[in-house]
């Protein structure tokens, strides 16, 4: 699958630490495969799913065979911001 980041959540992960980023990244790459893999579960009442890397949340949808990340936020954030409207 091609996974494909919102600018939004490409400009957050560029300024996060290169551990952070790292760590993003290598779920980023688990999310390439057939079924995408990591710690994912569907959001409740929403359409897409969440991975969750340490303190850090992707949320993401699948539209055929792409992915597209639209959030990463610590997850105390992710949330709040996709349910004030932002739409991505």
């Amino acid at each position: 699958m091609e996974v494909f980041l919102h600018k939004d959540a490409e400009k957050y992960l560029d300024r996060l630490n290169m551990k952070d980023q790292n760590r993003i990244n290598d779920a980023i790459e688990k999310l390439r495969k057939e079924p995408p893999e990591g710690d994912i579960e569907s959001l409740t009442g929403q359409n897409g799913f969440r991975t969750r890397v340490g303190n850090y949340r992707l949320l993401w949808r699948i539209n055929g065979t792409v992915i597209l990340v639209t959030h990463i936020d610590p997850r105390g954030q992710v949330y709040k911001k996709k349910n004030k409207g932002n739409k991505r």
